[in-house]
């Protein structure tokens, strides 16, 4: 009977173990974006008159969600953001896998890029994509070069096993401003 009851309470033991360690993801498919009102996006510099104000940081939920990385990965190609950035490597436009961001790395400066355009090339996509899209291209765009949590991968190819999943390279600090050699 004694040994009975400790295989009994080890087995409720491992069993409650099991199912209460095993928190990996939660795989919302409703997460809220960040609102895009928040977001000074006409800022290019920053300087301004008066007194600095510092704009909070924005936390973009959609880099913590699986889904919403494949989104903006599937949006990244239909987009044909592939033609200028070549998945992530840069040809006509700059690569998006190191730690030189000319515009910025952070969340807010990714979507103000997508959003306005850039000069020399990057074309503004405000009014062909709805904020969500645009925040789901965004944290696509940070996995690239590892700033996104490394458990919420996008969709994987599986016909192409050319490279590790984009969240699984190590992190690239941005480096903010900094010229591009042609």
């Amino acid at each position: 009977m004694k040994r009975i009851s400790k295989i009994l309470i080890l087995s409720l033991s491992a069993f409650t173990f099991l199912f209460v360690s095993c928190e990996r993801e939660e795989r919302g498919f409703r997460v809220e974006p960040p609102s895009a009102g928040r977001i000074e996006s006409k800022q290019l510099t920053p300087l301004q008159a008066g007194v600095p104000t510092a704009n909070p940081p924005v936390h973009n939920e959609y880099e913590e969600n699986a889904y919403a990385m494949a989104e903006g990965k599937r949006l990244f190609s239909y987009m044909n953001c592939v033609g200028c950035h070549a998945h992530g490597g840069g040809a006509i436009g700059p690569p998006l896998m190191d730690a030189k961001w000319i515009y910025g790395g952070q969340p807010e400066q990714v979507f103000a890029t997508i959003v306005e355009g850039r000069p020399n090339g990057m074309p503004s996509f405000r009014g062909k994509l709805p904020d969500y899209q645009i925040w789901q291209l965004a944290a696509y765009v940070r996995s690239m070069s590892g700033q996104v949590p490394f458990d919420a991968a996008p969709a994987r190819n599986d016909d192409m096993k050319a490279k590790p999943p984009e969240n699984s390279i190590e992190e690239a600090k941005p480096i903010k401003n900094m010229p591009r050699i042609p």
